[in-house]
């Protein structure tokens, strides 16, 4: 199978792959689930429901923000070869 039929199929996780071993990540993650958990026992109802809010937009943005930045790396990989 190629590259691109990997891709294509799920076997190819870019997203996932370039922080499996990044352990300033993985320390940064286990601060965040921490902090976040912390956060929560402290809210009330209507203050947890803001917080699933605000956390489900920021993942949103995030979400757009590394699909650009792929689909620029791509172009930018592909441009460099075809030269």
């Amino acid at each position: 199978m190629t590259a691109l039929e990997d891709l294509w199929h799920g076997n190819i996780r870019p997203v996932e792959t370039y922080i499996e071993d990044n352990m300033e990540y993985k320390n940064l993650l286990r601060l965040v689930s921490k902090k976040r958990e912390a956060l929560e026992n402290e809210l009330n109802a209507k203050q947890l429901e803001l917080l699933e809010k605000y956390t489900a937009s920021v993942n949103e943005m995030n979400s757009i923000s590394e699909t650009a930045a792929f689909k620029y790396g791509f172009t930018l990989a592909v441009a460099l070869l075809t030269e």
